[in-house]
């Protein structure tokens, strides 16, 4: 195509190109090969972990801004297991697992104590 037309449809292949991800180069050697193939198997484990953290840790936070003191307490107790076993391998630090834990502690506390 001619013209202006022509103009804007280069331009728009161009911003295409540009905003897709470069391709990432395969590695030569075959431990490179392995471990290209393991990284994309722990990735994904550590995604998954990384959202049941954060979905234990909301959870919490939804009971108890619902103010239901007996599935706020209920949660926490299973969240404070899944903190804890993500914070192990590592996904998350131990002391992001503890503050978490020490939070969402103190605000089941603060929920008890309105509710009593």
């Amino acid at each position: 195509m001619e013209g202006f037309a022509g103009n804007i449809l280069r331009h728009l292949k161009e911003i295409i190109m540009a905003s897709a991800k470069p391709k990432k180069k395969n590695p030569r050697l075959a431990s490179g090969r392995k471990r290209a193939r393991q990284d994309v198997k722990l990735n994904a484990a550590n995604t998954s972990l990384r959202s049941k953290y954060r979905t234990a840790v909301k959870n919490v936070e939804k009971a108890v801004a619902a103010g239901d003191k007996t599935k706020a307490t209920e949660l926490f107790a299973k969240a404070q297991s899944v903190l804890d076993s993500v914070a192990d391998k590592q996904i998350f630090h131990k002391n992001k697992a503890a503050r978490d834990k020490s939070r969402l502690s103190a605000k089941v506390k603060t929920l008890a104590l309105a509710a009593a």
